[in-house]
Formats: C-alpha cells, structure tokens, sequence
C-alpha cells in the first residue's frame, strides 16, 4: 500500500476518533444536571423544638392577627417537640427551595408526571382554595407557568419529591435525600434556638407570608439569610421534611406566602400532611451527607 494511501486511511481514522469523542463530550454535558446552591451546615450542637414561652408568643400573635384563638384551643403549637439540644454532623443543604426550572429538569429527563392536578383530583383532597385559586401554579404541557422558573416548585407530593431526589443521586452520585425535621430545623433557625432565623420578634419584612404579600409565591433568594446563610427559610412555602407524623404522613415546616401571624412560620412549628398532597403553598429543599 502506498505512503499516501495509508496517510489518508490515517487521517480519517483520527477524524472519525475526534468527532466521536466530540459527541460524547456533548452528550456528557447536555447530560449533565446543574445541582443546587448549597450551603454548608457545620458539625456541633444546637436547640432544637420549642418550649413553652415561645408556643405562648405563637399562639398571641396568631390571636392579635386573626382575632380569634382557634390556635390556642386547638393546641395547634403543643405537638412541637420539647425545647432540647442535639449535636449533629456537618452536611449541606440548598440555599433555597427547588425551583421550577430545578424540577423541570427532572420532568424533562425522567417523564415523571408534571405539577399539573385535575379539578376533580384538586377537590378530592379537600383545601380550602378552589380550583382557579390554582391555575397560576399549574404546568401545562411539561413546561412550568410564564416567568415562574425561578420560583419554588409546589404543587408536588413527598412521593414527587422522593422521586426527584433520587433522580439527582443517581446523576451527581451524592446520596441526596429531603432533610429530616432535625436537619431542617438546624439550617433554617440556627445553633442558638431563637424563635425565627432572626431573633425572637416577629418581623413580617424579612419574608414572604400573608402579612404583607403579595400573596403569592415569589422569586427565591430574596428573603431571610438564616445564620448559616440560607434563603427562605420561613415564609415562601411550607417545605416536605423526611420525617414521619405518623404513618403515610410527613411532617412540613416554615409556614407559607399565605400564612398571617406568623406562629406557623416559626422552624420549631410543624405538622403532618398526607404523602401523596399536592398543594400550591408546600415545597422542598434537598441535602446531602459528606
């Protein structure tokens, strides 16, 4: 065979080589997924839970706002857990809820069934809200509303937030997993077991809730830079946790854009909702474990 002959067979093997691995590099990073702001939660001890002053302080600005004490009859605050400190390892947590254009990206590489829900299915969970009280939250066709990508998803279950979790463990290898009430409660309020990220006077100026609107959900990373650096902590959307109330049921926590008061927003404030609730004032955040 002749010298040129064999350059050319050369020459397009090593052409044929580059494009190939042209395209797997593309493929790799159109595959790629881009993973939460995180901020690290360092190891040590913390208050967790609350005691008995601060449910009182709760269940008076609820009554100052609403004008009633159905609260305090109905002994929303007594289920926290009793004001104790606990020592936890250092791990990460996103900076803020999921947003819309978070999720989408699983919805987009998984099929996994978008936040969009049915009057029918909408009324059977029986809310408070009608159905058109829902239509700015709902997806249509895979996509999430006009101009809402930068706001917290809502409008899915503990089982859609599972789903999603592991969908990005399994795409980054971290062992990402919704945090568990204790996790949560250290990131969003602090070592030093305050009522609010804050201190312990409500402010409705440092986030999102009923107080002030504008009743609705909005962009993240506007409101409450907790001591450790998170962002809409409190106020914004009630956010699954791991932890069971008890069973097929998961505790939420930090109160929501609709929430007066705000007793509910406070992180040592929690209840349980049904796993499978779809609901436009609950979210998510996501950690992982070193």
């Amino acid at each position: 065979m002749k010298n040129s002959v064999k350059a050319a067979i050369v020459q397009k093997f090593f052409v044929a080589v580059c494009l190939l691995a042209f395209s797997d590099g593309a493929f790799a990073q159109s595959g790629s997924v881009t993973e939460p702001s995180m901020v690290e939660i360092p190891a040590g001890w913390f208050w967790q839970g609350s005691d008995g002053i601060e449910r009182s302080y709760a269940y008076d600005i609820d009554e100052q706002v609403y004008g009633h004490d159905i609260s305090r009859r109905n002994r929303w605050y007594d289920i926290e857990a009793d004001k104790w400190r606990v020592h936890l390892l250092p791990y990460h947590i996103s900076k803020t809820p999921v947003t819309n254009d978070d999720y989408a990206a699983f919805i987009k590489a998984t099929g996994h069934a978008a936040p969009d829900i049915s009057k029918d299915e909408w009324d059977r969970q029986g809310l408070i809200y009608n159905y058109d009280t829902i239509a700015p939250f709902l997806w249509k066709k895979g996509r999430p509303p006009k101009g809402r990508g930068n706001h917290p998803v809502v409008l899915v279950s503990w089982q859609d937030a599972q789903a999603y979790v592991e969908w990005l463990s399994e795409k980054t290898g971290k062992s990402w997993s919704l945090p568990s009430e204790l996790y949560w409660e250290k990131a969003v309020r602090g070592e030093e077991g305050t009522f609010y990220p804050w201190g312990n006077i409500y402010d409705p100026t440092l986030l999102n809730s009923g107080d002030r609107g504008p009743f609705d959900t909005t962009p993240v990373g506007q409101y409450d830079a907790g001591p450790f650096g998170l962002l809409d902590g409190v106020g914004q959307v009630f956010e699954w946790t791991s932890t069971s109330g008890q069973a097929g049921y998961r505790f939420v926590k930090g109160g929501s854009w609709d929430d007066r008061g705000c007793g509910v927003c406070r992180p040592a404030a929690r209840h349980a909702r049904p796993e499978h609730l779809r609901h436009i004032l609950i979210g998510f955040r996501v950690m992982y474990r070193d």
